[in-house]
């Protein structure tokens, strides 16, 4: 692993990690701060396909398809543990702990989707926000991210639109609406919990809990 490693770097809010279509050099694991994945139409509309957080491998597709179909951008300060991509085979071939490792986190990603496209494709848009929230949430506290009920998220309402299929102005309007309802309150870059069990219950995932995903 110290081999397949090449180094650590720490890149400001707005860099480009990754770039869709291009064949990127090096691979990441998010050591701390967070980021989205995004797919951008050709009509220059984007579609947020998921958040980076701490743990998370970054930049998968390239090392086995050989570019991205996807780009990845930090929304916060990052620390990264840097890899060279043309060594991922190496792994399969002399560390296949290792190498199940990186396939259970692509599995964990395909799960991700799929639980992603129904909720875009059939849940409605306060069922959607609590959807994304009480899995961020989960997430979080899995990372003990989470103090008295509140963790980072920091991310614009506008990404979690994009995420979601919905309009800035319905999002906003849903957001308010939970924080009327006594269940969350997002502000500066902070959720904050107060129904745990009420966002479970309108999110249909019931008492979430995010299992331990292996470091690379």
């Amino acid at each position: 692993m110290q081999r397949f490693k090449t180094g650590e770097m720490i890149v400001d809010p707005g860099t480009q990690l990754l770039m869709e279509g291009a064949k990127a050099a090096q691979l990441y694991t998010v050591l701390s701060g967070m980021g989205i994945r995004y797919k951008t139409l050709e009509n220059g509309r984007r579609q947020v396909i998921g958040f980076v957080m701490p743990g998370d491998f970054v930049g998968l597709q390239a090392g086995i398809m050989g570019e991205m179909c996807h780009s990845v951008e930090a929304s916060t300060p990052m620390r990264l543990c840097v890899f060279n991509r043309s060594r991922v085979y190496e792994l399969y071939q002399s560390q296949p702990e290792r190498a199940y490792a990186l396939t259970y986190l692509a599995a964990v990603e395909e799960h991700f989707l799929g639980d992603a496209l129904a909720t875009v494709g059939q849940r409605s848009a306060s069922e959607k926000i609590a959807w994304s929230l009480a899995r961020f949430y989960a997430r979080a506290a899995s990372l003990d991210l989470v103090t008295k009920n509140k963790c980072p998220l920091p991310f614009r309402q506008q990404d979690l639109a994009d995420a979601l299929g919905l309009s800035l102005v319905h999002t906003n309007k849903t957001l308010a609406k939970l924080k009327r309802d006594g269940i969350v309150v997002w502000t500066n870059g902070e959720l904050e919990v107060h129904n745990l069990a009420e966002l479970q219950k309108l999110s249909g995932i019931g008492d979430d809990t995010a299992a331990p995903r292996p470091l690379i």
